[in-house]
């Protein structure tokens, strides 16, 4: 069973920096899409993120998801586990822009900021 977050003190967390470009590229895709985030290995420091658009239908009923204003996040379950408090931020600055990860659980972050380790 899918889980839908209205209180946004867990889980994952967007900005609404975060959300408003969320929302912008996913008008450029012109479909109702949801942000796939998730974790991988590999990276400068053990584990990478992941963010992909996909269609709800791909929605797995173990996933953990998280409504924005009617945008939803999904999270699998095993990267869910290094990702629960992340909060996910935007910043539109021309040096040091783009999506911002910040992760309670990483012991350490590597500096480009997309990759962690535990």
């Amino acid at each position: 069973m899918t889980e839908t977050n209205q209180n946004q003190s867990t889980g994952i967390n967007l900005t609404e920096a975060a959300l408003e470009h969320v929302l912008k590229l996913r008008e450029k895709q012109n479909k109702d899409l949801c942000l796939r985030v998730g974790v991988r290995q590999g990276g400068c420091s053990g584990m990478s993120y992941i963010m992909e658009f996909e269609s709800s239908e791909n929605i797995e009923k173990q996933d953990k998801v998280f409504e924005y204003d009617g945008f939803q996040l999904v999270c699998d379950p095993k990267s869910f586990l290094y990702l629960y408090g992340l909060v996910l931020d935007y910043s539109d600055a021309m040096i040091g822009g783009g999506f911002e990860f910040t992760n309670p659980n990483a012991n350490q972050t590597c500096g480009c900021g997309k990759s962690f380790g535990v």
